[in-house]
């Protein structure tokens, strides 16, 4: 019999107690979840797979859905019971299978071994009822509309069920109508729309006119909630264009090597004596062994090989190099003229399609419209990082040259209200730059690029470059230089002075450079500066101003590790 209350009150449990009760409880789950696992493991051991099993696991997976390995044993023991009874007693187990699983996702609705194990019984219950899901995962999407594993799950019902593309557009009409912060929507928007409506000229996008409905969709969105990173990130893929196929920029040959090389569009694969790049000359069909500049034969830019003797008779008026790509269904052809060194066959790097979209009137109207509306919306939110960047991606897709110089007063802006990513806009920055002074060439084999004091941070669309012999990336923030800086075979005259470059490694081979100075910059070791010694032609280095000048021994070390080379320290 309880002791009476004292003073007319219920004693109450002190801290301690109730830590000590809590205690006790979680020891005698814990040995009952370790019981039941033992169990659980042994009788998978002893091959008894029966309804005992079955039941044990559900205590386990009920309150930690995550056990993937008892998953994994659930569907052993359904396989095992599938041929011994009827389909209606297979459908009365997997409907009951669904209902535990249910209840498993309300614990945990991102588990990932629920999710996989509902799509394995929907595919072996023998009366799927895709309907029933279709409102499982609506019901889930309520709770948390970005919760991805309802969404892959969402996509394998509607395989199955062969939902219809304009019913999930539909179905993210009402989604995003809710709550323009759905990302998840907006991102299973860009996926439907292709399909429904394909842009022949642009495959994996839709029709301009649908992408016009979708801007004026997107603008009230980020006007809603200009703060909202969802709808700023739609807007930005319907900026975008399709992928191009990977196309020949640019064969180049050289008698003096004895090579010839292919740049491409994009990365591309190229085996050994691969069947996708042909050779041709003088209409003759040549075996080569194909190559990146930096041996490694991974997807690259650039392909080389070498050519026998007999494809560069120097008696001949000339020679006529053909090269077909199978890959793109691409083709380019230069010539050889007897008494050259060398010859190419160069795409236009003017034309504006190179880097962005050509634009029809009605698209041009709208995106200066949506233009001036963000940047009205910019002056009531001038922080708003998302705003700020996507006035520049519009100026980008209008006209990249006539808004430059707005365009790099916006990038300041947007530093400065987004600090955090300002490496990142340095380099998207630096980018824009370079694609304007590809833009801004007056033709396509010009020689002379100069990309000097422009603030770059990284160097990028080098395989628009194959033929320049001198390069100037003087005065910007270069910390390194990329191994894309292969491709520019051609390249004699290379000048760093005044960027941030601590070391050469990782630079590969130039086989015509003579002149390089890096004055000026951040050079420790004679070691840093190892790769020249790879550089057969090179005969002028200049290297003021950097801090192994200041090393003793530093003079005498560069002439042991690069005893052709005319080097100057101070």
């Amino acid at each position: 019999m309880p002791p009476p209350p004292q003073h007319g009150r219920l004693k109450v449990k002190t801290t301690e107690e109730q830590a000590e009760a809590k205690r006790l409880e979680r020891e005698k789950k814990l040995r009952q979840y370790v019981a039941a696992t033992t169990a659980i493991f042994e009788k998978r051991k002893t091959g008894q797979l029966d309804k005992e099993a079955l039941e044990l696991t559900n205590q386990i997976l009920g309150v930690n859905p995550d056990f993937a390995t008892l998953w994994n044993f659930r569907r052993e023991i359904l396989l095992r019971l599938e041929p011994e009874g009827s389909l209606e007693e297979m459908q009365s187990l997997c409907r009951g299978e669904l209902s535990f699983l249910e209840s498993c996702l309300r614990v945990n609705p991102k588990s990932y071994g629920t999710w996989h194990h509902r799509c394995w019984v929907m595919e072996h219950v023998p009366h799927p009822d895709w309907a029933r899901e279709l409102e499982l995962c609506a019901k889930f999407l309520e709770i948390d509309e970005r919760n991805f594993h309802c969404w892959d799950y969402r996509r394998f019902v509607v395989q199955r069920a062969q939902v219809s593309a304009a019913d999930e557009l539909h179905f993210t009409d009402r989604l995003i109508t809710r709550n323009f912060s759905n990302y998840s929507s907006w991102h299973y928007r860009s996926r439907l729309l292709p399909r429904l409506h394909p842009d022949p000229r642009q495959p994996g996008r839709p029709t301009e006119a649908v992408l016009l409905k979708e801007l004026e969709l997107v603008q009230n969105a980020f006007f809603t909630d200009p703060n909202d990173q969802s709808a700023w990130f739609y807007h930005r893929w319907l900026l975008g264009r399709a992928e191009p196929e990977p196309t020949i920029l640019c064969v180049y040959v050289s008698r003096e090597d004895s090579s010839l090389a292919v740049a491409f569009s994009q990365p591309v694969v190229v085996s050994t004596r691969s069947c996708d790049l042909l050779l041709f000359a003088d209409e003759a069909p040549l075996a080569v062994n194909w190559h990146t500049p930096n041996g490694k034969n991974r997807p690259g830019l650039m392909w080389l090989c070498d050519l026998p003797a007999s494809a560069l008779n120097e008696h001949w008026p000339q020679h006529t190099f053909r090269v077909h790509w199978a890959g793109g269904e691409s083709q380019k052809e230069c010539v050889l003229f007897k008494g050259c060194s060398d010859g190419w066959c160069r795409d236009s790097v003017t034309e504006e399609q190179v880097f962005r979209c050509e634009l029809s009137v009605e698209k041009s109207t709208v995106l200066q419209s949506e233009l001036e509306s963000c940047k009205e919306l910019q002056a009531l939110e001038p922080q708003n990082k998302w705003c700020l960047l996507t006035i520049i991606l519009l100026m980008r897709a209008l006209d990249p040259l006539v808004y430059e110089r707005e365009t790099l007063s916006y990038f300041d802006t947007l530093k400065a209200a987004d600090p955090m990513r300002s490496a990142y806009l340095d380099d998207l920055r630096s980018r824009f730059l370079v694609e304007n002074s590809i833009l801004r060439m007056e033709y396509a084999e010009a020689r002379v690029v100069d990309l000097s004091c422009r603030g770059l941070t990284v160097l990028c669309h080098l395989e628009q470059l194959p033929l320049v012999t001198h390069l100037n990336l003087a005065g910007n923030r270069l910390r390194r230089l990329p191994p894309a800086l292969a491709m520019l075979r051609c390249l004699e005259v290379l000048e760093l002075d005044g960027n941030q470059i601590e070391t050469l490694e990782g630079l590969p081979p130039l086989p015509r450079l003579e002149e390089l100075s890096a004055c000026s910059n951040r050079i420790q070791r004679p070691s840093d500066l190892r790769p020249l010694a790879s550089f057969p032609k090179l005969r002028l280095l200049a290297l003021r101003g950097n801090p192994l000048g200041d090393l003793p021994d530093a003079q005498s070390e560069l002439a042991v590790l690069l005893p052709r080379v005319e080097i100057a320290l101070a």
